[in-house]
């Protein structure tokens, strides 16, 4: 697999279309910090790290709203990718849909929101768009 990332973007996105529950995603560290951020931010219901086997699993339970079924994750946008990677600085962090959504950052301090990379004054990849 060339491109993890959006390997575990593109599986929660088909979960989601087929109105799954639950979706499976063999675990890293980086799709770890990257769940534990989509929960932090209220975009998934609950996860589960499973240590089976050599590589583990992240179990990700998917939230939906209550009257319509309609995903709370609209959109899963993978910006930078391992052809072309974008950097940007603190002051160039982009706004997603004008502060509704989140973009997830990997900077030197580890993966954060752009609202906590802008607070803490730190640049890095824009890795995806969530809103």
């Amino acid at each position: 697999m060339t491109d993890p990332i959006a390997d575990f973007l593109t599986r929660i996105r088909n979960a989601q279309m087929a109105k799954h529950k639950v979706v499976e995603i063999p675990a890293s560290n980086i799709k770890k910090s990257m769940t534990k951020i989509l929960f932090d931010q209220g975009y998934i219901l609950n996860y589960k790290f499973e240590d089976t086997g050599v590589q583990g699993v992240i179990k990700i339970a998917l939230k939906y709203n209550g009257e319509t079924k309609q995903p709370v994750i609209k959109n899963l946008q993978r910006i930078s990718t391992p052809g072309l990677r974008l950097y940007k600085g603190s002051d160039d962090l982009p706004r997603v849909l004008n502060g509704l959504g989140i973009a997830i950052i990997s900077t030197s301090a580890g993966l954060m929101t752009d609202k906590v990379a802008r607070a803490k004054n730190v640049g890095g990849e824009v890795l995806c768009y969530v809103y």
